[in-house]
C-alpha cells in the first residue's frame, strides 16, 4: 500500500508515519503536489540485492575506434543543433 501525504500534514504526524512506514506502508512525501521522498521500512531497504558489476564481460567488444572523432552531422546531433 503507497500513501501520499503533503510535506506539511508529514511534519504535523511525522510520528504516526514513521509508524505506518515501519509497519510496511510505503509513504511518499509531496511538496507542492509533486513526489519528493519515499519512506520506506529499513528491512525493504536492506532486502535489496547488492549491485554488482561485470555480468555482461565477453557479451560484446568495444574496439579502439570508440575513441575517432564523431562525424560533423552526429555531433550537430548530439549538441541539439540537429532535427
Amino acid at each position: 500500500m503507497t500513501a501520499i501525504i503533503n510535506v506539511h500534514e508529514a511534519k504535523t504526524h511525522f510520528s504516526k508515519l514513521l509508524e505506518r512506514a515501519h509497519a510496511g506502508e510505503e509513504i511518499i512525501l509531496a511538496k507542492a503536489g509533486k513526489p519528493y521522498a519515499k519512506l520506506v521500512p529499513i528491512d525493504a531497504v536492506q532486502a535489496r540485492p547488492k549491485r554488482r558489476g561485470g555480468q555482461f564481460a565477453g557479451l560484446f567488444a568495444v574496439g579502439d575506434e570508440i575513441f575517432d572523432p564523431l562525424p560533423d552531422e552526429e555531433l550537430r546531433l548530439w549538441e541539439g543543433h540537429g532535427d
